[in-house]
């Protein structure tokens, strides 16, 4: 069977192979801490679950429009004015299927054949992969420990060539944590589109952000008007939410954008899931938003736990996370590097974790990125044996 070429140059994602291996390792009669995952362990909040329930009633789950309902459109959209300081009008809303679906589509409406996209490096992986699924020439930028692992204003317009038609960046980002100063990020995208480009911007984790100086919740960066006219926000249910396997998500959309890409996700899977939909509303209301403000609160307790694990093992974190749950680690002091050092704590303290390499090359070899995506006891747990781990490799 010929596979083309595409599928060819997909590399694998790596944190997916070390749960293959964690299961290898507990089919073994061994307990693995799995923090290689990005998966809050909370699940949704009750109330969307109760929801959730009552819509498996037995009553018909036909398609919905392709870019979803209108009601939940408009509940995005609201949410976006009260929690992110951000107008949008519901039309710009498309609910797709996972956050994953929205970059498929923004990538297959935005790049041809041969077009220059800058992304940070490290960044999540499949945002470069969808990118290079459509032809795109991915330029993956060194972005040091001083931008906060982040692209800036100013490594954009050094970067700029004349092939280039967009950037995309997460903020918060996987696999640091690490946000762009809401003012960096706004010129950013402005730089951008004085340019002509366009920006996507990741806004998965802005939920799990640390609240600005004034307690309120971080500014998406659609609070610019001018961002509206080139940025697409792409934002997803499954962190801030907890619902991972319901594979819901949305992008806010530029005018120009909301008619192509209705027409790309009637083609590519006709509407998002009918019956996550219809519970979806229920994340909206008071009481699920208070139980996601309360998890988002349990997991700053979490990073701090984990930072002063670290520092204890003596495992240094260049840049404190400000948001997400992840922390981005410096093996290089063990003498290993990411691949081999995530190896032998699978194999040897039954800790898993991801190697530097699923993010890109700057950092690939002596960074490793852990999700403290999990319970308190498992990460206190995981502390101990890393402790011991590490310990006896300085013996």
């Amino acid at each position: 069977m010929h596979i083309s070429r595409r599928a060819h140059r997909v590399a694998p994602f790596y944190a997916m192979e070390f749960a293959k291996k964690a299961a290898a390792v507990e089919a073994a009669g061994h307990r693995v801490i799995r923090l290689n995952i990005g998966e809050p362990d909370f699940g949704p909040p009750p109330q969307f679950l109760a929801a959730a329930r009552d819509a498996a009633d037995g009553r018909p789950m036909a398609y919905t429009e392709a870019l979803g309902t209108v009601e939940l459109r408009e509940a995005i959209a609201g949410f976006y004015a009260t929690h992110f300081r951000a107008e949008v009008d519901p039309r710009r809303v498309a609910v797709t299927s996972g956050a994953s679906a929205a970059l498929l589509m923004t990538c297959a409406a935005l790049i041809d054949d041969g077009d220059g996209v800058l992304i940070g490096d490290p960044s999540y992986p499949c945002n470069r992969q969808f990118a290079e699924s459509f032809g795109a020439r991915v330029s993956l930028i060194p972005t040091p420990p001083e931008t906060y692992y982040q692209l800036t204003p100013d490594l954009v317009t050094r970067s700029w060539h004349e092939e280039t038609r967009g950037v995309i960046v997460a903020s918060p980002s996987n696999p640091t944590g690490t946000s762009i100063p809401h003012d960096d990020l706004r010129r950013l995208c402005r730089e951008v589109t004085d340019r002509g480009g366009w920006s996507i911007v990741d806004e998965i984790y802005l939920g799990l952000a640390d609240p600005d100086a004034d307690g309120h919740p971080p500014r998406s960066v659609l609070t610019d008007p001018t961002a509206t006219a080139s940025t697409v926000v792409i934002n997803s249910f499954s962190k801030y939410f907890g619902m991972t396997g319901w594979r819901l998500g949305w992008a806010i959309l530029p005018d120009g954008l909301v008619d192509v890409v209705e027409r790309l996700a009637q083609n590519y899977y006709v509407s998002p899931p009918t019956p996550a939909q219809h519970a979806a509303l229920s994340c909206f209301t008071p009481e699920s938003l208070g139980v996601a403000e309360d998890r988002r609160r349990e997991f700053v307790n979490r990073r701090r736990l984990v930072l002063d694990g670290l520092e204890r093992i003596g495992l240094p974190v260049p840049v404190p996370p400000d948001g997400a749950f992840y922390v981005y680690i410096d093996v290089s002091p063990t003498g290993l590097g990411s691949a081999e050092f995530c190896d032998r704590a699978l194999l040897e303290a039954h800790v898993a974790l991801t190697p530097g390499k699923d993010f890109g090359v700057a950092t690939a070899d002596d960074h490793i990125r852990l999700s403290y995506a999990a319970s308190t006891a498992d990460l206190t747990d995981a502390l101990e044996r890393l402790e011991r781990f590490v310990g006896d490799l300085a013996g």
